[in-house]
């Protein structure tokens, strides 16, 4: 049963061997793939092509999945009892690598504005030491963490002025939206990302300026939890440190 769909910035080709799906079934589909739309949203071309199978001896379905972006091809794939299910787990893995693509292409041109001198980094006024910001994630103690990076929040916030600038059309939502709140989400994305910090090879001011773009797109995308979570994390910073 072919099914095509191309009036969104991602075109779907679907199709399913052995069964078929209901009309219900494909407008459930079509809400699953909203997260994957968002993220491949700046891309020129996104194509996804989704072939179910029902296999009758094992009474289960094969889900692969391939999506078409500029110059590159991800796959992948899943299988399970409940089509659906098998299906939302390409959806996820697919994210996952698109999320990798970005934070390569952004890498890049990070390195070429830096090659040409037009990069401003986020230089704090003093190192933190890496090890207490290792314990204070590994503890959980969010505000320790912020108070072993505060040396880089001047300088983040002067980036991130800098960086808005990029998003003229910021939603209702977020048209009054600080620049401390975003530098705020930055901290907050460090924080929960921390072990994803290739400090062998990537400075942290590096890193850090490498999560201000999409701390901005998650804030624009979902205000409302982003909002939330950035007030969360401020209460977790005012709270008194233990033996306090």
């Amino acid at each position: 049963m072919p099914f095509s769909d191309e009036t969104y910035n991602l075109r779907i080709k679907l199709d399913t061997k052995n069964f078929q799906f209901s009309a219900a079934e494909i407008a459930k589909i079509e809400t699953g793939l909203q997260p994957l739309r968002k993220v491949v949203r700046d891309f020129p071309v996104s194509d996804l092509y989704l072939t179910f199978y029902y296999h009758e001896r094992n009474n289960d379905y094969k889900v692969d999945a391939s999506l078409r972006l500029p110059k590159r091809i991800l796959y992948t794939g899943d299988h399970d009892f409940d089509p659906y299910t098998a299906f939302r787990r390409c959806v996820r893995k697919l994210m996952m690598k698109v999320e990798s693509v970005i934070d390569n292409m952004e890498n890049r041109s990070a390195i070429s504005k830096r090659e040409k001198g037009t990069q401003h980094d986020v230089v704090p006024s003093h190192l933190p030491d890496g090890a207490t910001l290792a314990e204070a994630v590994e503890s959980g103690d969010y505000r320790r963490f912020r108070e072993a990076t505060y040396a880089y929040e001047e300088p983040l916030r002067k980036r991130i002025g800098r960086w808005i600038e990029r998003y003229p059309n910021l939603t209702p939502k977020t048209s009054d939206l600080g620049i401390d709140d975003i530098v705020e989400e930055v901290f907050l994305n460090a924080f929960e990302r921390f072990g994803d910090w290739p400090s062998s090879s990537v400075t942290l001011s590096d890193w850090l300026e490498s999560l201000i773009d999409p701390s901005i797109k998650a804030i624009i995308q979902n205000p409302d939890a982003e909002m939330e979570n950035i007030e969360f994390a401020k209460t977790l910073r005012a709270a008194p440190a233990e033996g306090d």
